[in-house]
């Protein structure tokens, strides 16, 4: 079971939890649209998400009768199979960008897979690291670290300012920074260019990227 959720899953989780103590049964897909002020295909998007993240199960595939495996939202954020984790900016899988920070924004994890203490999320832009299965929108969940070795897929800050996830690699006069596409070039850095924020440990699909 993929087990973290956006911020907009999570409300939309509470949504149906809500409605479906107040109905006895879900709402049907144009009751959601019009409560929540979507379209018919942004509730199908989240009920197919929610159901292959395992927190929700309909009988058949097209039914309206939907179990929630995961009902109680405050084990989610605080108890102990779930914990919150920041995202904390965006970075590049691709040229390397700005660093640029988006503080208040989070995401729940299974604490059972993600048990480092200080671990944080980033939003990738880019696709160089498509071969690794990192993708343009993913979220990719970080342990904290200030060095990495050879093969691990890291986030670097480039000369202070820009941040990008690659692949690393050390050489005696040199520090590479490999993409996961042909389509984009090995980058040398000297030694003092790079500093080392995290390893990356796991991916959150973005929601494009589902059907």
């Amino acid at each position: 079971m993929n087990a973290t959720l956006s911020p907009k899953q999570i409300n939309f989780l509470k949504y149906l939890k809500k409605e479906i103590k107040r109905r006895g049964k879900a709402p049907s897909l144009r009751e959601a649209a019009s409560d929540l002020n979507i379209s018919h295909t942004a509730v199908a998007q989240f009920i197919r998400v929610l159901e292959s993240k395992g927190f929700l199960r309909r009988d058949g595939r097209y039914g309206r009768t939907i179990h929630l495996l995961a009902p109680d939202l405050k084990k989610t954020t605080t108890g102990k199979r779930w914990r919150q984790i920041p995202v904390i900016g965006k970075i590049a899988a691709g040229l390397p960008l700005y660093a640029q920070q988006e503080w208040g924004s989070t995401v729940i994890v299974d604490a059972n897979m993600f048990r480092f203490d200080q671990l944080f999320a980033l939003r990738v832009r880019g696709d160089s690291m498509k071969n690794a299965g990192i993708m343009q929108g993913d979220l990719v969940i970080c342990e904290p670290r200030q060095f990495a070795n050879d093969g691990e897929i890291v986030v670097a800050l480039i000369n202070g300012e820009e941040a990008t996830v690659k692949r690393f690699f050390l050489k005696k006069r040199h520090i590479e920074l490999r993409p996961e596409n042909e389509a984009y070039p090995v980058m040398q850095y000297e030694f003092g260019e790079v500093l080392i924020q995290g390893k990356v440990i796991g991916v959150q699909r973005g929601p494009e990227h589902f059907p």
